[in-house]
């Protein structure tokens, strides 16, 4: 049984045709070079996979059918390109619907467009340097100067850091020790004076994913670059995260999936004593294992989709759906990586980079620690 219809298959046959065509020949130089090429987000734009949900109005596909969104994800764990998917996913997932959600019609006008078809590349500045999953903790500061807003700050850990035009800034519009209501979205785009890039941030994996440092000195930005209402900024975060957690779960299924199925060719080719590796039996029950937990975590993933485009994914199902789907990609291509031996510690064979990309996955968009708070308050609470 299957959530996707006929155009949803069609259209993961385009999309797996550009990634085999336009991602998965770059992906080695992407990986050297720790970032992946600007052009393709215009190409993806150009095929019609940015910005699905973005109102045909300004040049989207104007659906906002997260099928469409779980296919290219699909898609691009299946051809084991970890990084440079990442900021792909993040444009489409997670930045995309807040801009669509929380635009006026003037920036609806001058960002929408760039933003469905690639030219703008979207980022969100949250992380600080001393501050993770504890949001409420942030110091950069906007501080209103006539019609303008005047930020300072740090941010880091942040994907689209290097490629990005537009970047949700998250910051403190009101008194600095204040909590939830004191927080603003601002629009930061490049070339305004006193925003500046760090470095690219040298990552143990997801290389091809430019994560970088960001820097504000006295950055003045209009205030017509506010996103919604001023001290609403918390509020509108959470808005989005269950289909940013959801987006993550869902990937970590697809990678699991990919991983399983890379391995299940190898032990097949690869002898060891004069026979199969697949013939031995700890192969057969650990190949048994990993088949077993992907399927049964696929179907609640799919549920969770279509609840998600009902409008009823709740925060405590999302929570399960990242902190499952995160941690069976981690535990999976560790288990696969084992089978392949000595190979799969080697670049050359896509197993090596899976576990090593896998890792993070636990991490951003909300620790495994963070998700079984809120699974539990909810487990509690019923």
């Amino acid at each position: 049984m299957t959530i996707y219809e006929s155009d949803h298959e069609l259209f993961r046959d385009s999309v797996r045709a550009f990634v085999e065509a336009e991602m998965k020949p770059n992906v080695e130089r992407w990986e050297r070079d720790g970032i992946m090429d600007r052009s393709v987000y215009a190409e993806a734009g150009k095929h019609g996979f940015i910005g699905m949900a973005v109102p045909e109005e300004f040049g989207g596909g104007g659906t906002k059918d997260f099928r469409f969104n779980a296919v290219i994800n699909e898609e691009i764990a299946r051809a084991g390109i970890g990084g440079g998917g990442q900021g792909i996913l993040l444009h489409n997932d997670i930045t995309t619907p807040y801009f669509i959600e929380y635009c006026t019609p003037e920036q609806s006008e001058r960002w929408l467009p760039g933003i469905a078809s690639g030219e703008l590349i979207t980022a969100i500045a949250m992380t600080e340097p001393g501050t993770g999953s504890d949001l409420q903790a942030i110091s950069t500061t906007a501080v209103q100067d006539g019609d303008e807003w005047v930020v300072n700050g740090a941010k880091t850990f942040i994907t689209n850091g290097i490629n990005s035009d537009l970047v949700i800034v998250v910051c403190k519009t009101g008194d600095p020790s204040g909590g939830a209501n004191a927080m603003s979205l601002l629009v930061v785009e490049r070339g305004m004076p006193g925003f500046e890039r760090g470095r690219n941030l040298d990552k143990i994996g997801q290389h091809s994913a430019d994560t970088a440092e960001l820097f504000f000195s006295d950055v003045r930005v209009p205030a017509n670059n506010v996103l919604g209402e001023i001290g609403k900024g918390f509020e509108y975060l959470s808005f989005n995260l269950a289909q940013e957690r959801l987006g993550i779960g869902l990937f970590g299924v697809a990678a699991s999936r990919a991983a399983l199925d890379w391995t299940i060719e190898y032990v097949q080719e690869r002898t060891a004593f004069g026979k199969p590796i697949a013939s031995f039996q700890n192969t057969k029950f650990v190949l048994a294992e990993v088949a077993t937990e992907v399927d049964v975590t696929q179907p609640f993933i799919d549920q969770c989709v279509m609840k998600l485009n009902a409008g009823e994914l709740s925060p405590a199902d999302a929570a399960k759906a990242k902190l499952w789907g995160s941690e069976l990609q981690v535990r999976t291509t560790d288990r696969c990586l084992q089978l392949f031996g000595g190979y799969g510690y080697m670049a050359e064979y896509p197993i090596g980079p899976a576990f090593v990309d896998a890792r993070i996955c636990t991490i951003y968009g909300g620790t495994s620690e963070i998700m079984k708070t809120i699974i539990s308050k909810d487990v509690l609470a019923g």
